[in-house]
């Protein structure tokens, strides 16, 4: 088995900005305006969570009508849900952890999946099944950049998208590291902005996260 079977055209998706937001969708009527606002900032990878109801609709109407965007569905918990996320139009799933079926299902799949791990036993899983990418989840209450810092030597094999309380603050100590490609995160969104419609906002919030760890 090669990576290029594991993860078909992953590194592609996490290489096209230093943050992947992590979307909670309450309403399918704000996926595409909240999805345009993130893309117009400098975020096209954008990880809607199945944690709503509106969720697999968001899915849909982002992957349909969103120029520019590459829809992602998040806590993708198994093979039922990963399939239906397919189907859906997302182009990449998210799950905060990895079970043998959830990883049967994504096996030869044309969309890759990002599995999470927190432990170096569970990164070595992973590896033995040719991934090359992976969530660390929970990034902060896990160790935070500290620890995954110290993966990067025994297991260079693995590169991370830490997700999981990171801030603007903490998210430059992450992705200084050498085994990270981007961190996840959902502090460019807020609900009131939302509400309000205030779009401009959480675009001006994306422009700033998409600068991130450019230095």
């Amino acid at each position: 088995m090669t990576t290029a079977d594991v993860q078909p055209g992953l590194a592609p998706i996490l290489a096209l900005a230093p943050v992947v937001p992590v979307v909670i969708v309450e309403n399918a009527a704000d996926a595409v305006p909240l999805a345009r606002a993130l893309v117009a900032g400098g975020l096209k990878a954008i990880e809607i969570t199945l944690r709503t109801p509106a969720a697999m609709e968001a899915i849909r109407r982002v992957a349909g009508e969103v120029e520019g965007a590459v829809a992602g569905a998040g806590t993708v918990l198994d093979a039922a849900q990963f399939e239906a996320v397919m189907k859906a139009g997302a182009r990449f799933a998210v799950s905060p952890g990895a079970t043998e079926r959830l990883l049967d299902a994504a096996s030869g799949s044309p969309m890759p999946l990002l599995p999470g791990v927190a432990t170096a036993s569970e990164a070595m899983a992973l590896i033995e099944r040719g991934y090359r990418f992976a969530k660390f989840f929970p990034a902060e209450p896990a160790g935070g950049a500290t620890y995954l810092a110290a993966l990067a030597s025994p297991l260079p094999q693995l590169t991370f998208c830490p997700t999981g309380g990171i801030t603007p603050e903490s998210a430059p100590r992450y992705l200084k590291l050498s085994n990270v490609v981007c961190v996840g995160g959902s502090w460019m969104i807020r609900r009131e902005h939302v509400a309000a419609g205030d779009y401009a906002a959480i675009t001006a919030a994306s422009a700033v996260a998409a600068k991130l760890g450019a230095a």
